[in-house]
């Protein structure tokens, strides 16, 4: 029995025809389709136990056309895929440990390189 098989399920989501049409831009822009972005999304949700982005009611001044959550969850998903190619290409990955409030280098065989600060 192969237990490498991939269990997918069908989700539908409603969501505003307009938001629907610039998130598929967007995404494609970061040349991913609309299923990988939610993805990515859930992936990094679960991973934090969090909507992985800030979660406000204030209002943004940055652009008229994209939301700060658009932008955040834009940015997130870039870091993301960034992330995936240099795991593939075996690049080691800055990371944080937040216990430790330090940065590191995550190195292909997962092993920690701590970044010290002068």
């Amino acid at each position: 029995m192969n237990t490498n098989i991939q269990s997918d399920t069908r989700v539908t989501v409603r969501v505003d025809k307009d938001l629907k049409e610039r998130a598929e831009l967007l995404f494609e822009r970061l040349g991913m389709n609309m299923s990988t972005a939610l993805n990515v999304f859930l992936r990094k949700a679960v991973e934090e136990s969090a909507i992985p982005f800030e979660v406000s009611t204030k209002a943004t001044d940055f652009s008229a056309v994209y939301s700060e959550n658009a932008i955040s969850g834009a940015f997130a998903a870039a870091v993301e895929e960034e992330t995936r190619k240099n795991q593939q290409k075996g690049l080691p990955i800055a990371r944080y440990d937040a216990e430790k409030k330090q940065a590191y280098l995550e190195v292909p065989n997962g092993a920690r390189e701590y970044i010290y600060g002068g």
